[in-house]
């Protein structure tokens, strides 16, 4: 089993990378202080701070002291802008306001949401359950493989007929495979089905040891012939090799949760 079965799935999990980022700039606020005042309006730290994370990925903290000038010149020019006459006016401006009014719900419901991660820590026994859930449902084989990629599927029925007269599957894939491990002798190494394509997969699923497609298997990136060289139980990683996306995982569940029952008890 890989660990790649052990990654958050999608829907909330963009709630649940900016935690970190969001906890870090509520504590900034906290101090913040002006930094620059253009036209009469101040850039207090915090306001550069949450710039410089957005713009260079990175704690503030981290940042050099020449990224650090450069985004307060970058601010600079946007407080110049937005200070002007007639600034205020294009507030009234449909558009503007409907952007300015989806920015302040953005920044609102991260915020929210970061609060309800800091309240509903994540227990340990949430987390070996977590685990043994996804044990459960993981792939119970790893297979290991070779295969044969080509452009048309005359091209891998032609690969096919060589084989079943005796050519060397490994020799072939170096002649004849345009895929990236061709070099290899199109070794693919082991792997779980869940990590390659349905039809790529469930061909394997179905082979014997030692064997290899009678018929060329499509898939978007090409036509393949497949080598099913072994296969293997699945073994679990490790607890601790995978304990922060289980975390994740169980946070994004209580968070979905929480989402539902908002849903449900939402007014007009």
């Amino acid at each position: 089993m890989n660990s790649t079965n052990f990654l958050p799935r999608a829907g909330t999990r963009l709630f649940v990378a900016a935690a970190g980022a969001f906890s870090l700039i509520i504590g900034a606020a906290i101090n913040a202080e002006p930094v620059k005042t253009v036209n009469g309006a101040a850039i207090d730290s915090t306001v550069l701070d949450v710039y410089m994370q957005n713009r260079i990925n990175k704690p503030p903290s981290q940042a050099t002291a020449e990224e650090r000038e450069a985004l307060i010149a970058e601010l600079t020019d946007i407080y110049l802008l937005s200070t002007q006459d007639g600034a205020s006016d294009l507030e009234d401006d449909p558009e503007v306001a409907a952007q300015i009014e989806l920015q302040t719900r953005g920044v609102l419901a991260q915020a929210v949401a970061t609060k309800f991660f800091a309240e509903n820590t994540v227990s340990e026994e949430e987390v070996l359950a977590e685990y043994a859930e996804q044990v459960k449902v993981a792939p119970p084989l790893q297979y290991k493989a070779r295969h044969i990629l080509v452009p048309t599927q005359g091209a891998a029925a032609d690969v096919i007929k060589e084989l079943d007269e005796g050519a060397n599957f490994e020799e072939l894939a170096k002649e004849k495979s345009t895929g990236p491990s061709a070099p290899n002798g199109g070794d693919l190494g082991w792997f779980a089905p869940n990590q390659m394509v349905s039809e790529f997969s469930d061909s394997v699923a179905a082979l014997e040891d030692g064997a290899y497609t009678k018929a060329p298997v499509q898939t978007e990136f090409g036509w393949h012939v497949i080598l099913r060289e072994d296969s293997r139980d699945s073994e679990a990683p490790p607890l601790d090799s995978v304990r922060d996306a289980i975390t994740q995982s169980v946070q994004q569940k209580k968070f979905q949760a929480h989402l539902e029952n908002l849903r449900a008890t939402a007014k007009e």
